[in-house]
């Protein structure tokens, strides 16, 4: 029990408290070569963050949440990738804060090179398990349910 808990607590601790005043950015799948892979942004710039390098016929910041949207990732005028960006509003997200998942083809240059990207625009690297410590933060779980999350990732077996 205490193994879940030293995973929250420290993140909390460094941050100086400021869990809601940044946006956080980290790989959602499993690091390394696949078919997808999956970034996730959350925080109050989410939605600017991504419109920066997200080229698509509407915004992000204007769509409507629980939507999906299919364009490009630039990297100034270059395309790096064709993307699906699902968009969730705040509250309703994992975190309970604005957040995005970036679908990318799953080359490590090309998650490498959109994590990169969100950084370079104002996102930082999320701590390992803020995510789930926003949304326990955000009342979004009870502290059980968080560190079920803790040990379904940290499980090799039934």
């Amino acid at each position: 029990m205490m193994k879940q808990i030293f995973i929250f607590a420290p993140v909390y601790f460094f941050m100086n408290l400021k869990i809601k005043e940044d946006t956080i950015v980290a790989l959602a799948t499993p690091p390394g070569i696949g078919a997808i892979s999956v970034i996730r942004l959350s925080g109050p710039d989410s939605f600017r963050i991504i419109d920066t390098i997200f080229s698509s016929n509407e915004k992000v910041g204007t769509s409507k949440g629980y939507s999906i949207k299919y364009g490009k990732i630039l990297d100034d005028d270059n395309i790096l990738d064709d993307v699906l960006v699902s968009i969730f509003r705040a509250p309703n997200s994992y975190t309970g804060e604005d957040s995005v998942e970036i679908s990318t083809h799953g080359s490590p240059f090309v998650v490498q090179k959109t994590v990169e990207l969100l950084v370079r625009y104002g996102a930082r690297d999320a701590e390992p398990g803020e995510f789930t410590l926003r949304a326990f933060l955000s009342g979004k779980m009870d502290l059980s349910q968080a560190e079920a999350v803790a040990d379904l990732i940290a499980s090799e077996n039934q």
